[in-house]
């Protein structure tokens, strides 16, 4: 009886420390199962792969490696051979993340299961999503901090003009007029922060009804950019607050409306369409940063056009800043979603083909402390 006890407890010792050591590696480790799903991630896998890990997360690990690959190849190996194989040079390109370059094992776990663990070559996906897109988000807050005073001007006119329609304002009139004044209210808050913006400044979080914060979008861009086309949601009505900015969070899911509406509006034909949807996702889980624990984001808004879809040359750095599907567009508003939801520790990711782009966003929920707060 002793025996197998003290056989169990090393056989749950040695799980543990087999645990440990995927987690704590400092190359990047993937498990992929039999149907070619992505199951398990450390932390160096999380760093690597950022953004572009809640795609591959859910179920397409293996339809994201373009056929006859070599990573196809070396998992299918580990597998055929039954047992560790190593493939050098490694071209990898997943969707939604810049092609790079790094050494790779696999290992077969039973049951169709391999670990895959990558070695990342210096000047890889690294250095190019530092280089890049740090310098341009750098860029942003420069712009920003330059502008602001020209903007502040013109705003408080704009907020003045509005008063004056109000007063004089039809009732039914009124309300539009009102929503002139909270706009450029929310446009000066959002000013005066950008004066003071910096790469690490954290958003100033709250309990916030995350469907007040879509009816204000939808209210918005019913009497604007998404005048004439069909405006649906299909909300949650049981979703519990988010941890979040609330005028940040309008600014997120008003540049996402506006992107919907303006590639709805594309189509020409009358037909276009937008819906925003919420729901509770139970056990997703998201790391706000390097280094910080995994935190349940299991709130999500998705939003969804039938316009022509994401051309696929630009799927891998949508992103990144200056990137843009618009003849005219500066190619900052998705940069900056992005940046906003991850300082709110949620995580947005794309799924796009033609006549069907959805957008999706998940948040943390607020504790019950927060809501008291």
């Amino acid at each position: 009886m002793n025996g197998r006890s003290n056989i169990r407890s090393s056989a749950l010792d040695l799980e543990v420390l087999k645990s440990a050591a995927f987690d704590l590696s400092p190359e990047p480790a993937l498990v992929v199962d039999g149907e070619g799903a992505l199951v398990a991630v450390n932390e160096a896998a999380e760093a690597l792969f950022g953004q572009g890990l809640g795609l591959l997360a859910r179920g397409r690990f293996r339809a994201a490696l373009p056929p006859g690959s070599a990573l196809v190849s070396l998992l299918n190996r580990a597998i055929e051979e039954g047992g560790k194989v190593r493939e050098r040079g490694l071209e990898i390109n997943l969707f939604g993340l810049p092609r790079f370059e790094a050494d790779g094992a696999a290992a077969p776990l039973g049951d169709g299961a391999v670990l895959l663990t990558l070695h990342v070559k210096a000047g890889g996906l690294g250095a190019e999503r530092g280089g890049v897109e740090v310098a341009g988000l750098r860029s942003i807050v420069g712009l920003g901090r330059m502008l602001a005073h020209e903007i502040k001007n013109p705003l408080a006119g704009i907020r003045g003009a509005a008063q004056l329609l109000k007063a004089g304002a039809k009732a039914d009139d009124a309300p539009l007029a009102q929503l002139i004044v909270d706009e450029t209210d929310r446009v000066r808050r959002l000013v005066d922060r950008m004066e003071a913006f910096s790469d690490d400044a954290p958003p100033q979080r709250s309990a916030v009804n995350i469907h007040e914060v879509l009816d204000r979008v939808r209210a918005l861009a019913a009497n604007g950019v998404a005048d004439g086309l069909g405006l649906r949601e299909a909300y949650d009505p049981s979703l519990p607050p988010t941890l979040g900015d609330e005028d940040q969070l309008i600014q997120v899911f008003l540049n996402l409306v506006k992107n919907a509406a303006e590639a709805a509006h594309s189509r020409g034909d009358g037909r276009g369409e937008i819906s925003i949807h919420t729901a509770y996702r139970h056990g997703v889980r998201v790391r706000a940063a390097k280094g910080q624990a995994l935190r349940g984001a299991p709130l999500e808004v998705r939003v969804i056009d039938n316009g022509p879809g994401v051309p696929p040359h630009l799927r891998e750095s949508l992103f990144q800043p200056f990137v843009t599907t618009k003849t005219h567009g500066a190619g900052l508003g998705l940069a900056l979603c992005a940046k906003l939801v991850a300082a709110h520790g949620g995580l947005i990711d794309f799924e796009s083909e033609p006549g069907r782009t959805m957008f999706r966003v998940l948040l943390p929920i607020a504790s019950q402390e927060d809501v008291q707060a």
